[in-house]
């Protein structure tokens, strides 16, 4: 089978089973040969429910930035990863839907790399939406918060 073969086949499985990262690592006699592997799909906007126990706030998941019923300035990502709102898992989230922020101040994480990047506001103001759940993969440039 041909390596574009097994890469199709392996995406093919990965999508169908949901996984979204793969780490591969194989052995040899001089060393051994590690390979994080990371697939993303673009797919149509989706409504993305809140964890059990989060505020029934306007959490939902967005490939643009404000629609026609939101207004503010949306805070995008400036990579592609997986986002986090919470320093830890269990942890009390950065910032809330109502929530004061300053520039500055941290509202989510984006990993990318086995790297853990702050996201920080980039002006004063309200948090009015949260476009992202916690631990959803982003792309570059997707809105993340929307502040007013």
């Amino acid at each position: 089978m041909s390596f574009r073969a097994n890469v199709e086949s392996m995406s093919k499985i990965m999508d169908e089973m949901g996984i979204t990262e793969l780490d591969l690592e194989r052995q040899f006699l001089f060393g051994v040969y590690r390979k994080h592997i990371h697939l993303s799909k673009q797919q149509a906007a989706t409504v993305a429910m809140p964890a059990l126990g989060a505020a029934p706030a306007a959490v939902r998941s967005s490939d643009s930035g404000a629609d026609s019923k939101t207004s503010g300035y949306s805070l995008k990502s400036p990579m592609v990863g997986v986002a986090y709102l919470a320093p830890e898992p269990g942890a009390k989230p950065f910032v809330t839907v109502g929530a004061s922020v300053k520039a500055g101040d941290t509202v989510a994480l984006v990993e990318a790399m086995k790297t853990f990047n702050p996201i920080k506001s980039d002006k004063d103001g309200i948090v009015k939406e949260i476009l992202v759940t916690d631990g959803q993969a982003v792309e570059f440039e997707q809105p993340l918060i929307i502040i007013e």
